[in-house]
């Protein structure tokens, strides 16, 4: 099942005296954090405004509205900050690790269960698919020739894995 609000990052600590913030962003790409006019904090998902933001250091440097001083900033601290699944689109073919995680997988020419995603590690070429099964833990490269489909609603991915992937 989709999730409706997704972890875009946690606000580390306050940054000068005027309210800033400084966020942990869960990206890969900082600068995806500063396209959002709105996110929403911590659990309850409280909407709130970003006047301004801009990387520094691999960190997001945030002024949200309503927080003026470094101690309204302070309260802030460790917080986790959500974004909304509408307010980003993804490329086709682009999915949320979130919502892969727990994914069931299955082969596209037997129909075995391998299992469910586990975990994506992101190597920099392509990303890893870690699918834990009953007995055994596969390592899934995450590429077109291996992933025949992803249906995040039915929550099921079919692969086809190159020939040794498994031995």
């Amino acid at each position: 099942m989709k999730k409706q609000y997704l972890e875009a990052g946690k606000i580390v600590t306050t940054h000068g005296i005027k309210g800033e913030v400084k966020i942990m962003p869960y990206t890969d790409i900082p600068e995806l954090l500063c396209e959002f006019d709105r996110l929403f904090l911590g659990k309850n998902h409280e909407e709130i405004f970003v006047e301004r933001s801009r990387v520094f250091k691999g960190m997001v440097i945030a002024k949200l509205e309503g927080i003026s001083t470094v101690e309204d900033a302070e309260k802030l601290r460790n917080k986790i900050l959500y974004m909304h699944r509408d307010d980003l689109e993804l490329d086709e073919d682009t999915y949320f690790i979130q919502d892969l995680i727990g994914m069931e997988v299955k082969d596209a020419d037997t129909g075995f269960m391998y299992g469910k995603i586990a975990d994506v590690m992101q190597t920099g070429a392509n990303d890893v698919y870690v699918i834990k099964g009953e007995e055994k833990e596969y390592l899934v490269p995450a590429i077109a020739d291996v992933v025949v489909s992803t249906d995040i609603d039915g929550n099921i991915m079919t692969i086809r894995p190159l020939e040794g992937l498994f031995e």
